[in-house]
């Protein structure tokens, strides 16, 4: 086999700048997640570049991922600035979820064998409730919990899709405070996804999943309207 040429291998990137720029690229996520960086706040690139330690370049590569996800918005002038998710976009993404999670239950239930399934989920649950009272890493352990469901689908179009909208779902969830999201975060509220799917009940296991979002949606949109009027 012939050696990789000196061109393939500078295409391979730095090590290092890889990392610092996922790390980074973690740092403002948690941010986000946490009410750090608020809604609407307005991030400019110099000031954050000094803040974190980094280049703006790397900065620049971290902020065109976030936005990519849906966490950042542009103005018109191509300023950044964390998304500020609207009511009816709370509802729009809670119900794009329940439509890829229900479709990914069913298709679960419909394995030949789900024997392995079923533990993985359980583990990913149990990573739930063992980051209970650590915000950021119970809302991280919540979505991989959903992530995780889509993939043992089997299906790699449904997987991407709803890769597709986790950041989206991110900004949703925290949309309205900690305490409504810790709410809708809870292990308990969880915990009948896993059982139904043992059960193989796709008619119980799409109507948990529709109320599950809906209770969710409702929630955090009643805690906006309250924000909004106080």
């Amino acid at each position: 086999m012939a050696p990789p040429n000196k061109s393939t291998l500078r295409s391979l990137g730095s090590i290092e700048l890889q990392t610092r720029r996922e790390l980074i690229l973690a740092r403002l996520r948690d941010a986000i997640s946490s009410g750090e960086l608020a809604p609407g706040t307005h991030l400019a690139e110099v000031e954050l570049s000094e803040s974190l330690g980094v280049s703006r370049g790397t900065l620049r590569e971290a902020l065109r991922h976030l936005q990519q996800d849906g966490l950042l918005t542009a103005d018109a002038r191509g300023r950044l600035s964390v998304r500020v998710v609207s009511e009816q976009e709370v509802d729009e993404i809670f119900a794009v979820r329940c439509a890829l999670e229900s479709l990914a239950f069913r298709q679960i239930c419909d394995l030949p064998d789900r024997s392995v399934v079923i533990p993985e989920l359980q583990a990913a649950l149990g990573h739930l409730k063992e980051n209970e009272g650590d915000f950021v890493a119970q809302l991280d352990a919540d979505l991989a919990f959903h992530r995780r469901l889509c993939e043992l689908s089997g299906n790699g179009t449904l997987a991407h899709s709803w890769q597709g909208v986790s950041g989206l779902a991110r900004a949703a969830i925290t949309a309205a405070g900690p305490q409504t999201a810790l709410h809708n975060m809870a292990y308990q509220r969880h915990l009948p996804i896993v059982s139904l799917l043992a059960a193989g009940d796709i008619e119980g296991g799409e109507a948990f999943l529709a109320q599950h979002m809906s209770d969710a949606a409702e929630r955090i949109v009643a805690q906006m309207q309250r924000a909004r009027s106080a």
